[in-house]
C-alpha cells in the first residue's frame, strides 16, 4: 500500500468496487478506520491503519491484469447459454475469477485486458475518461473519404448515437478507427447503417498499449508500467 492512499481507493484495492461505488458505501457508514466512524471517501490511509467494513477488518488484494490477444470464433462470456467457445478455454482455470474489460464480438479479434481490480476496469470502461481504443477494420467493399467523414461525425445505430475519434483509410477496403467509447458492436453497426459491411475487425491498442508480437490465442501478464499505458492517450504525431 502506498503511503496516503485516498480511503476510496485503498477500499477499491480491496475488491469492494468500483471509487464511486466506494464513495458511495464510505458514505452510508459502516466503515470504521483505527475503531472510529469514517464518512469522508478522500481521508487518507497510513500504514499500519486498521480499516472494518461492517466490522469486517479489510485489506487490498493482490491484482492481477493479464492481455489476452483474442481470436476470432469466441465470446467474451464466463459462460454461452449457446455453448460456445468462450475467451476463458484460453486461459488456465486459475484466471478463471478475472473479469473481462469491456468486450470483443464473436468475430472480432485483438487485445483484450482481463483484471480483478475493480479500480482499473472502472478507469477503463467510464465514458468520462475516453479511453482510446485503436481498430484495424477490412470491408468487403472499397470505401469512400466521405463516408470517413460521416463516421466522425457520428451516425444513429440500434444501439444510439455513436461516433468515431478519428479515421483514416490505409486502402480501398482497409481503415483505421479510434473509439473513446464502446457501444455494444459500435464499429460493425455504424458501417452498416453507411451501407458497408465489416469482413475482418481487429483491435490493435488499448491507450498507449499496443503488443503485435502476442500471438492471437495467446495471453501474458501485463506489469505496472504497462497497466499505466493503458490508461493514456498516445503522444500527438508531430
Amino acid at each position: 500500500m502506498l503511503e496516503g492512499t485516498r480511503l476510496n481507493k485503498f477500499l477499491a484495492s480491496c475488491g469492494l468496487g468500483s471509487r464511486r461505488a466506494c464513495d458511495a458505501l464510505v458514505q452510508r457508514g459502516g466503515v470504521t478506520l483505527n475503531g472510529e466512524a469514517c464518512t469522508n471517501p478522500a481521508t487518507r490511509i497510513q500504514e499500519g491503519d486498521i480499516l472494518r467494513v461492517e466490522g469486517k477488518r479489510v485489506s487490498p488484494k493482490k491484482t492481477t491484469t493479464i492481455l489476452l490477444k483474442k481470436p476470432r470464433g469466441y465470446v467474451c462470456s464466463k459462460h454461452d447459454e449457446l455453448e460456445r467457445a468462450t475467451i476463458y478455454e484460453l486461459l488456465p482455470p486459475k484466471f478463471s475469477h478475472l473479469n473481462h474489460v469491456g468486450r470483443l464480438d464473436r468475430d472480432s479479434e485483438g487485445l483484450l485486458v482481463l483484471t480483478n481490480d475493480g479500480d482499473l476496469a472502472n478507469r477503463l470502461t467510464h465514458p468520462s475518461n475516453r479511453v482510446e481504443k485503436e481498430y484495424r477494420v477490412t470491408l468487403t467493399s472499397s470505401i469512400d473519404y466521405p463516408i470517413l467523414k460521416k463516421l466522425v461525425a457520428g451516425v444513429q445505430t440500434p444501439e444510439g448515437y455513436a461516433r468515431a475519434k478519428s479515421t483514416k483509410r490505409l486502402s480501398p477496403r482497409r481503415v483505421s478507427i479510434i473509439l473513446e467509447t464502446g457501444l455494444k458492436r459500435q464499429i460493425r453497426e455504424m458501417f452498416q447503417t453507411l451501407g458497408y459491411e465489416v469482413e475482418k475487425l481487429f483491435r490493435i491498442r488499448i491507450g498507449r498499449l499496443t503488443d503485435p508480437e502476442l500471438r492471437p490465442g495467446r495471453w501474458r501478464h501485463l506489469e505496472h508500467h504497462e497497466v499505466e499505458l493503458l490508461s493514456l492517450d498516445p503522444p500527438a504525431e508531430a
